[in-house]
């Protein structure tokens, strides 16, 4: 299994009145670290849009654990944690300068034809890719 690391600083900007990072930014943090993921293994997900496909969020999970707060970096580990033939699963752990669990997550996506919205499997449209993520997920069907 492949994890991929993205390192962040945590802006004033992603806080709340009590300093602690604002629930909803975990999202744009697991984002960056499913991007990071992807270009790790020599794909974009800008290079998925230009081709005419989108890769939606159809379910998130997120576990919050301890409070990340301003000043404080963070890391993200993203891997793929189930690949079948129309859904991705990729785990996400948020982890703290010393290693504690900030939060864990899970995001599930479908990949879709842009002018239609509908499905199509990532083997159909970049076999490579798609085989990629066979290699390196946690789970296959």
């Amino acid at each position: 299994m492949f994890i991929s690391e993205k390192e962040i600083e945590v802006r004033y900007a992603e806080t709340d009145q009590m300093g602690v990072v604002y629930h909803a930014n975990y999202l744009i943090w697991l984002e960056m670290g499913r991007t990071k993921l992807i270009q790790d293994i020599g794909f974009t997900y800008a290079g998925l849009e230009e081709d005419g496909y989108l890769s939606p969020v159809t379910n998130v999970n997120v576990n919050y654990k301890t409070s990340v707060k301003y000043g404080e970096t963070v890391t993200v580990k993203t891997w793929v944690e189930h690949h079948g033939k129309l859904r991705t699963i990729y785990g996400y752990e948020i982890l703290h300068n010393d290693g504690t669990i900030a939060s864990t997550a899970t995001t599930e996506h479908v990949v879709v034809k842009k002018e239609n919205f509908r499905p199509i499997s990532l083997s159909k449209i970049h076999p490579e890719w798609d085989a990629k993520y066979k290699e390196i997920a946690k789970v296959n069907d």
